[in-house]
């Protein structure tokens, strides 16, 4: 395998959202960054995109002209699968659906040099997508979270085939994009951070649904203590700060009392089957035409922007 740090062409297969974040952090330590996609119309889409979300970055004083303009500069775009077999490394970025992505890590196998590291920012584990490879022990998960231009963090995990060394490799590769790897020692569903998300949802659904609290009332708990508490200490973290004793006594007292259905509650895949999908179609558990919603997404923009000059004044 190539050094990390001599990495300098990137594809992406898959030109949507993940992947056009994905582009934007490796043309932003200067690599070149490869977008395949399925057709010109989506890719010029997916130009476009880019384009703002790298202005973005200029607007709130993150990235200079000059910086952005060489981001620019770093990214291609194109519909040859065959543009990623000189890469130094190739990630997938396509829905998450098995057979494609069985059928994408086939055909980069078949195309690529067997040294060269194939990741995807699935959250599934990467055991399921390696049938069709005779090169299994290159394939590591390397998740991504959206918006990945901004997020920092990045869930790796090896399959069952995986070699160490891919996995510490891919890990010095986001180390060197400036990135932060958070290593998984077992394949399981959702990974970390899905686990940890739906969690938390499926206790807030199960307490809107059964009437224990509003959905707002819900909300402001979570986002005024929780929420701020999390940002600087994790849950084990905080639970070590708080006492172990305490909330370990605690737990005996309510792991009973939580959610543990396996399927969503039926008041939440009714509004999903009439169509209320929330702010995307106006109306989901809250009524969006009450509420200003362009707002709100603006704000945590800007809220995950701050984080970022936060990181960059820690250095």
């Amino acid at each position: 395998m190539i050094a990390p740090a001599d990495v300098k062409k990137v594809a992406i297969i898959g030109n949507g959202l993940m992947g056009q974040g994905i582009a934007q952090v490796f043309a932003r330590e200067g690599r070149s960054a490869h977008v395949i996609g399925r057709n010109d119309d989506s890719l010029a889409r997916a130009r476009t995109a880019i384009e703002a979300n790298i202005e973005a970055f200029v607007e709130r004083g993150l990235h200079d002209r000059p910086k952005a303009d060489a981001m620019l500069g770093q990214i291609t775009l194109g519909t040859d699968y065959d543009a990623a077999a000189d890469a130094d490394f190739v990630i997938e970025a396509v829905p998450a659906v098995r057979d494609l992505q069985i059928e994408v890590f086939g055909r980069l196998d078949a195309i690529c040099d067997p040294k060269v590291v194939l990741g995807s920012t699935s959250g599934q584990p990467i055991s399921l997508m390696v049938d069709r490879m005779k090169h299994p022990e290159r394939a590591v998960a390397m998740h991504f979270v959206y918006p990945a231009q901004i997020m920092p963090l990045v869930e790796v995990c090896g399959g069952s085939q995986t070699t160490p060394e891919v996995v510490q490799w891919a890990c010095d590769l986001l180390t060197e994009v400036g990135q932060t790897p958070a290593v998984m020692n077992k394949e399981v569903d959702g990974f970390i951070i899905n686990r940890l998300q739906f969690a938390v949802l499926r206790e807030a659904w199960s307490m809107w649904a059964n009437g224990i609290a509003s959905a707002e009332a819900i909300d402001n708990s979570f986002k005024m203590t929780l929420g701020r508490r999390y940002s600087d200490t994790g849950p084990i973290e905080s639970a070590e700060l708080g006492g172990l004793d305490i909330l370990h006594n605690f737990a005996r007292f309510l792991y009973p009392a939580l959610d543990n259905a396996a399927e969503p509650p039926a008041a939440l895949t009714e509004l999903v089957e009439a169509g209320h999908r929330g702010f995307k179609t106006g109306k989901g558990v809250y009524d969006w035409s009450q509420r200003d919603g362009a707002s709100l997404a603006s704000r945590r923009a800007d809220r995950l922007f701050q984080h970022i000059a936060e990181d960059a004044e820690k250095g």
